[in-house]
């Protein structure tokens, strides 16, 4: 029986794929071409947050700061961080306050800035010994005598007195008192900012 010269063309293709298909994996020349392949992307675990960007964490404030008023109880605090206030979150708490009441350092820590601003009025911005933290006292009706950038203050120093400077209301003297988390570069004016109703109240 006689083949046509097509069939025996192809029979020879097919029989010459077989024998270098086999060489090239004996020499392990087959396999070097798979690793040319991009690597698959591998499944990655995905662990969900245990709190929001607000929550501070507690373990980090040792010992938990103080209530920065003197005379406040934590029954007396109300949480305001997430009220809107002018079009965006308040993000701290104001404690509200007879005019002149002692204005509390509420960790041991460095002023960093007294700065007027027109929304915050005469404030403080404080940070703790780790400096991993400001702490930002707002609406001030004065500084106490002396207090100076670069002093350090103990937890529980008078560092002012509650007042109404700033935007806050003339009719409603009240301590603004923000915490934040900073960031690398420790700008007093920048970082992450924290409820401390959290850790003042409970």
């Amino acid at each position: 029986m006689r083949h046509s010269p097509v069939f025996i063309f192809f029979a020879g293709f097919a029989v010459g794929l077989v024998f270098l298909s086999a060489l090239l994996w004996q020499t392990g020349n087959l396999h070097a071409t798979s690793r040319l392949l991009p690597p698959q992307p591998q499944p990655v675990a995905i662990t969900p947050a245990t709190t929001n960007a607000s929550s501070p964490p507690r373990d980090s404030f040792s010992p938990r700061p103080l209530i920065p008023v003197r005379g406040v109880t934590a029954s007396d605090l109300r949480d305001n961080f997430n009220d809107i206030r002018a079009g965006h979150r308040h993000e701290a708490l104001d404690i509200m306050a007879p005019r002149g009441t002692p204005v509390l350092a509420a960790v041991e820590g460095t002023v960093v800035k007294l700065f007027l601003s027109k929304p915050g009025g005469l404030t403080v911005y404080q940070f703790d010994r780790s400096r991993n933290y400001c702490y930002y006292y707002a609406h001030l009706d004065h500084y106490a005598a002396g207090l100076t950038e670069g002093n350090s203050l103990h937890r529980g120093e008078v560092l002012g007195y509650v007042g109404s400077t700033g935007n806050a209301s003339p009719d409603a003297p009240h301590l603004h008192f923000a915490i934040f988390q900073l960031g690398p570069e420790k700008r007093w004016w920048e970082g992450t900012p924290l409820d401390p109703y959290s850790l003042l109240a409970k």
